[in-house]
Parts: C-alpha cells; sequence; structure tokens
C-alpha cells in the first residue's frame, strides 16, 4: 500500500527569515499548501507586503531580530494567539560572507556567529516548549552543504551551518521521544539575495546554476507532508548545474 502524504491544511507553521528568498518562498508554498503562516524577520516593509500578498487570514506577522531570545518567543506566542497553536517552525533566518578567516571583521563576524547559531538556537528553544506540551510538532532548520564539508573562503561560515546540523542531529535524539521530529535541510548555492554584497555580486553569471528559493520552500512541505511515523534527518540538496 502506498504511504499517504500528511495533509497540512490549517496547521501552523512559524518561518524566521520569511522577508526575502527561501524565507518568503516557503510562506508562500506553505499557503498554496493550506496552512496558517506566522512569518518573521527585521524589515517590516517587507513582511507588510507579504502579508498583503498572501492574505491576513492565513498569515501574521512579527517584526524581529533572531539574535534577541525575546524574539523567538515573540514570534512563538504571536502563533498561539492567532491560530491557538502551533504545529512546525522552519528555522530560515541566516546571513553569509564569504572571506579567508583574516578577511572579515570582528563585527561582521560575531553578527554571523550569534544570527546563524543563536538565532537557531533561540528559535528552537522557544517551539520545542509549545511543541511539548501539545504533543509533538516539527523542527526544520536550514543550514547548508557548507556544514557537510565546508570550503575554502568560508570557514566561520561553514562553521555556523556545522553548528546548525550538529544541534539537528543532537535534538532528534533528545526530543523525538516527545514526537518532535527534527529536520536539517542543506542546500548547495541558492539563488537569492544572500550574502550580496559579502562574498556574491548581484546579477553574476553564475548564479544561474543555483537552486532557485523555491527548490527549498518545496524540500521544506515534502518534509511537513510526511505521515508522522516517518522523519527525515537530513536533506542534502543540488541543482543539476553545480557540481558537488
Amino acid at each position: 500500500m502506498a504511504a499517504q502524504t500528511r495533509d497540512i491544511t490549517d496547521t501552523v507553521v512559524a518561518v524566521t527569515g520569511a522577508s526575502a528568498g527561501i524565507g518568503a518562498a516557503t510562506a508562500r508554498l506553505l499557503v498554496e499548501a493550506g496552512a496558517r503562516v506566522v512569518v518573521q524577520a527585521r524589515r517590516k516593509d517587507r513582511l507588510d507586503a507579504l502579508v498583503a500578498e498572501l492574505g491576513a487570514e492565513r498569515v501574521v506577522a512579527v517584526v524581529g531580530d533572531v539574535r534577541e531570545p525575546s524574539a523567538s518567543a515573540a514570534l512563538v506566542t504571536a502563533a498561539e494567539r492567532a491560530f491557538g497553536r502551533l504545529d512546525s517552525i522552519v528555522v530560515n533566518a541566516g546571513i553569509g560572507m564569504y572571506g579567508g578567516i583574516l578577511d572579515r571583521s570582528d563585527e561582521d563576524l560575531q553578527m554571523m556567529m550569534r544570527t546563524n547559531v543563536e538565532g537557531t538556537v533561540w528559535a528552537v528553544r522557544a517551539a520545542v516548549r509549545s511543541f511539548r506540551e501539545a504533543g509533538g510538532g516539527d523542527v526544520v532548520i536550514v543550514a547548508s552543504v557548507a556544514g557537510l564539508r565546508g570550503g575554502a573562503d568560508e570557514a566561520v561560515y561553514a562553521a555556523t551551518k556545522f553548528a546548525q546540523v550538529g544541534l539537528a542531529g543532537a535534538l532528534d535524539r533528545e526530543v523525538r521521544p516527545d514526537g518532535i521530529r527534527v529536520t536539517a535541510l542543506c542546500p548547495a548555492g541558492v539563488e537569492t539575495e544572500f550574502a550580496i554584497g559579502a562574498g556574491r555580486t548581484e546579477g553574476d553569471p553564475s548564479l544561474a546554476d543555483y537552486l532557485r528559493p523555491e527548490d527549498v520552500a518545496f524540500a521544506v512541505v515534502t518534509v511537513l507532508r510526511q505521515p508522522r511515523r516517518l522523519r527525515t534527518t537530513q536533506w542534502q540538496m543540488w541543482s543539476m548545474d553545480q557540481g558537488s
């Protein structure tokens, strides 16, 4: 008998880093799939535009900086107040800066480490508290293939992504008995505004070979639609045009 996909209609999903790129694409595809979505980012104008596009009856926006634990607490609270619960969280907020170990300022590296690592931890902690009370949920962390293999001129960025992958693996062992599934998505390059001006150049023809934000959004929705008896702990993704 063929496995039946899980219906995610009216499930409540929080998405961090939702003002552009993968986060915005994920919010759009979730709404298309019938979910209700709580989006968070620092740029209020972008969030307001996304709500206007997708409909205030399905999407709620929470402005916040993931580096602050209070932002993650506010995200979960907003989901529970608007829709009565939280079923899943997509931890997507992140920044990237390319360069050798000595090429970036202390402040730049600190921002990247705090956003990518602390921002993931705070979001996960807030969601897990809610999921444990509810008896289950899904944590999807958007990491990177850089968290599996590293690469020249991205050592600190790769370190933050290794941290995300390690956190996801440990969490799978920790919270699975609570009915919480944890997935690390590890895409290769994605054509977004990510790292533009910090190692990537807007309009660079090589970006055409990369994955699209919608590809990663597809993976998010696929993971959430898995039957509850099934979990995917890690998903590595490459475009057909990008070498591995």
